[in-house]
């Protein structure tokens, strides 16, 4: 079957409808097994971040169409969804997956945590059993392909993360840092960076919220802030200038009327507030307060595209790396599809070697010449190994099949005569 992407990302569809078809923990092994069940689906994984989600499969065209039908159904997603689903087959689906795993797909030109979160999704695959031999050829080769623009491109170079726009964002409310208070919700990668860039503009009270208060208490540390439960969120609302949320809950964490309480402790001071999650952590009514700047991480797209134009170059050289590897990948798989057919053609050749090597050997035992054997031996196993191909071809050559004469002849090395 051949390889299938069907998915959305930030290019395609706007967080509101990326927040529905989020797969986190054990929904993605049951998500895979689902998809594996569904008729004409041999293999598949699952990449599921903020910004995409994307199954890889191998699958035939109506397999895919069921997949289709399924995501929409687990989801009880209105009909419109499939306006923001994209589909690629074959060779562009091998090239968007060494895009991804590149960073060169990514709302943060070559970012480096996407490749990370592709190595975990066929890691969940392959543990699940959903990712068979030829996504696992591919996933490999992937990883190898990422690692060669990493170190043959400045792709990497100049880092502009979404912490990084998120902070930058910030200091076009707060000027001087070192006046206010920013509250973390989150204690993943994303919040610890978002932590260090803080820390580097000198913010004045740094307050990390986090369900694990003692993976709160450890990151906090780090940078001289101070650690909360999520369930004394409320009480330190108020005191936010900047509050910045990015966890991996299903559901809002923080609600509008919670912030309409800080609103109001704060006496209409405004408040700075990004969330990076998906699905999103604070209600979307949020944004109609008036004394609430809120952004969602698609706002933030526009400081990643300013911030990134060093890296435009490097993309021109990693996609030159792509062009080459996707073509050796093709060549690679393309010689193991012929791979069965040569392990036959030899295997039939020696069976009919083995056919004339006992026959030889009973005429040397009847006292039979062994030149005369030898003559023999050569002519049967000639005759024996010709005797299919020179049928076929005079069947080709009754049907005009010249196509079969022409490969034919491409195949043993005979020049037209």
């Amino acid at each position: 079957m051949p390889l299938k992407i069907l998915g959305l990302n930030h290019n395609t569809a706007p967080v509101e409808i990326r927040e529905q078809v989020v797969f986190a923990g054990d929904d993605i092994g049951r998500a895979l097994q689902d998809v594996r069940g569904l008729e004409g689906v041999d293999e598949a994984v699952l990449l599921s971040t903020c910004n995409r989600t994307e199954f890889y499969v191998m699958a035939d065209d109506a397999g895919r169409k069921r997949l289709q039908t399924w995501l929409h159904d687990a989801h009880n997603l209105d009909p419109s969804f499939a306006d923001t689903l994209f589909e690629l087959d074959d060779d562009e689906a091998i090239r968007h997956i060494f895009r991804v795993a590149c960073g060169l797909d990514s709302m943060v030109l070559g970012e480096p945590q996407i490749l990370g979160q592709l190595k975990d999704a066929y890691r969940e695959a392959h543990d699940t059993g959903t990712a068979g031999k030829r996504l696992s050829r591919l996933f490999q080769h992937t990883f190898s392909v990422a690692k060669k623009v990493r170190t043959d491109t400045e792709i990497g170079s100049s880092p502009v993360s979404v912490a990084y726009a998120a902070v930058t964002l910030a200091q076009q409310f707060f000027a001087d840092f070192a006046k206010h208070t920013a509250l973390l919700v989150g204690a993943g990668v994303t919040i610890e960076l978002v932590a260090k860039h803080l820390k580097r503009k000198n913010i004045g009270r740094l307050f990390v919220a986090n369900r694990d208060v003692e993976r709160a208490r450890k990151l906090a540390s780090q940078f001289g802030g101070f650690a909360l439960p999520l369930s004394e969120l409320e009480g330190t609302l108020p005191e936010a200038d900047i509050l910045i949320s990015s966890t991996a809950s299903p559901k809002a964490v923080i609600t509008l009327a919670q912030i309409e309480v800080a609103i109001k402790a704060r006496r209409r001071k405004p408040m700075f507030a990004v969330d990076i999650a998906v699905p999103r952590d604070i209600e979307a009514e949020v944004s109609s307060l008036n004394d609430v700047y809120l952004y969602t991480i698609d706002d933030l797209n526009k400081v990643v595209i300013e911030g990134q134009g060093n890296r435009e170059a490097a993309a021109v050289d990693a996609n030159r790396i792509l062009d080459e590897e996707i073509s050796r990948y093709l060549n690679i798989e393309r010689a193991k599809q012929v791979a069965p057919l040569i392990t036959a053609l030899r295997e039939n050749a020696d069976a009919l070697r083995g056919e004339v090597l006992d026959q030889a050997r009973r005429r040397l035992a009847q006292g039979a010449d062994g030149r005369e054997v030898l003559e023999y031996a050569t002519a049967a196993l000639m005759k024996k190994m010709l005797h299919n191909p020179s049928v076929r071809l005079r069947e080709a050559g009754e049907a005009s099949d010249e196509e079969l004469v022409a490969a034919a002849r491409a195949l043993f090395g005979i020049d037209d005569a």
